[in-house]
């Protein structure tokens, strides 16, 4: 089953291009709206933020964009004063400024935060972070720019002005009232003791606040349809077939952007507040452990790894409930093994 939001295929079959980039998933040709060339280009960043052109324009070759989609971004992305340009060509590099910097950072950043979550086993503190807003009508842009910053911190709004998380965004709020010029219209509260219409229990506020079950509907239709690519790679892990770079990088990039279309809406919330199984876990498990599989059977080509930074980062990430000082990847590499040799 395939669904298509916004423009995005989001089902197996946008694995594919031609009759199909791996056996079995029936899939078509990606169309031009399917792909958001900027995501590709900050999937090829290197870790310090570098986009060699060259990288770029291959990767994106294999995915089906053309030269001028790939020029297009990248002079929209110094033009946004995101990047600067060195050198002319498939030869330039284009290096990150300080605000390229930041949207990099932003572009991975709350991804790691949602693997770091899930592999540490700390409670969360009970702490409800409250911030309320009266920015006059005349600041309007620069109220409803701070109302949106919120809901990207994933704050939910209690009433009109008053929004809370249970994270501890202090700082991150602050920086952006004094940049916005509205700090002294911006009050920061912490309480342990919430109530909202008379609930007082914390899974319950929650789930009042946000739209978990829809969240959790969307990360399960994730699971459901994309499930399938762990079987199709261990079928040609086993038989010892490889995965043509082009077939890899677009069907990266596209199981990215299904995941993406939940994981842009969640609010990361403790697992406290969160109902048991939270399938937004078995969703970043089945996109990691995809991904390494993917990687194990790649043909050797040459051509960049799309995402290769942050999966570095979160391979990085001490396991979830193992052994202290067991990894990610470790642990992941060990579970594989047990799966073949159950197999077997």
């Amino acid at each position: 089953m395939n669904e298509t939001t916004g423009g995005e295929t989001t089902g197996p079959a946008a694995l594919g291009a031609g009759a199909g980039l791996l056996p079995g998933t029936g899939v078509g040709v990606l169309s031009d709206g399917d792909i958001p060339t900027r995501l590709l280009m900050f999937g090829v960043a290197r870790h310090d933020g570098a986009i060699p052109a060259a990288d770029a324009f291959a990767v994106a070759e294999a995915c089906g964009r053309s030269p001028e989609q790939v020029r297009s971004c990248l002079r929209r992305l110094v033009g946004e004063g995101l990047f600067e340009r060195d050198g002319v060509g498939q030869r330039a590099v284009y290096r990150p400024t300080d605000d390229g910097l930041r949207a990099l950072a932003g572009f991975g950043g709350r991804a790691l935060q949602a693997h770091a979550q899930d592999a540490e086993n700390d409670p969360w503190d009970g702490r409800w972070h409250l911030v309320a807003f009266a920015v006059p009508e005349a600041r309007r842009t620069a109220r409803d720019t701070l109302r949106d910053h919120l809901g990207l911190l994933g704050g939910a709004a209690v009433h009109n002005g008053l929004y809370v998380s249970p994270h501890p965004w202090d700082k991150d709020v602050v920086a952006t009232a004094a940049e916005l010029g509205v700090t002294e219209h911006v009050t920061l509260a912490t309480t342990t003791e919430l109530v909202v219409g008379g609930e007082t229990e914390p899974a319950a506020l929650a789930a009042r606040l946000w739209p978990l079950d829809d969240l959790a509907g969307r990360y399960q239709a994730f699971v459901d349809r994309w499930s399938v690519v762990v079987d199709l790679l261990e079928g040609m892990q086993r038989d010892d077939e490889q995965l043509a770079d082009s077939t890899f990088l677009p069907g990266a990039l596209a199981m990215a952007l299904a995941y993406r279309a939940c994981f842009d809406a969640d609010p990361l919330l403790p697992a406290e507040l969160l109902p048991q199984p939270w399938p937004g876990r078995a969703a970043r498990e089945l996109l990691i452990h995809s991904r390494r599989l993917a990687l194990r059977i790649r043909a050797a080509g040459g051509l960049p790894t799309l995402f290769g930074t942050f999966h570095d980062l979160v391979d990085s990430l001490p396991a979830p409930d193992a052994e202290p000082g067991t990894t990610i990847a470790g642990d992941r590499d060990r579970a594989t093994t047990r799966h073949q040799e159950a197999k077997r």
